[in-house]
């Protein structure tokens, strides 16, 4: 199965094949609504996107971790990552895509 990366122009593109608005307008509403999302995400605010998913932030704690070359401990230290939760009807389509 190949896979393709969705850009940022497929996007764009996407929308100016659906709605017919120009290719320069497409590209500024996709790069202001993820512009928005980005900064909504960075400020700990969940994106919720309807029958997609949900972005948010989780706190990881400090733990130890080993370097596996040289067996040595070290620590990793506390951080913020982004999640990603997919909803119910996303996790369907996929699944039936899959069979």
């Amino acid at each position: 199965m190949r896979q393709k990366t969705v850009t940022r122009a497929d996007l764009a593109n996407s929308l100016h094949k659906g709605i017919g608005m120009s290719s320069k307008d497409c590209s500024y509403f996709v790069e202001e609504v993820l512009g928005n999302m980005a900064t909504a995400i960075a400020n700990g605010d969940e994106v919720k996107i309807p029958n997609f998913g949900t972005f948010a932030i989780r706190q990881k704690n400090e733990r130890t971790g080993r370097n596996p070359k040289t067996n040595e401990d070290h620590v990793i230290p506390a951080r913020k990552v982004v999640i990603f939760k997919a909803s119910k009807k996303l996790k369907e389509r996929v699944t039936a895509r899959s069979k």
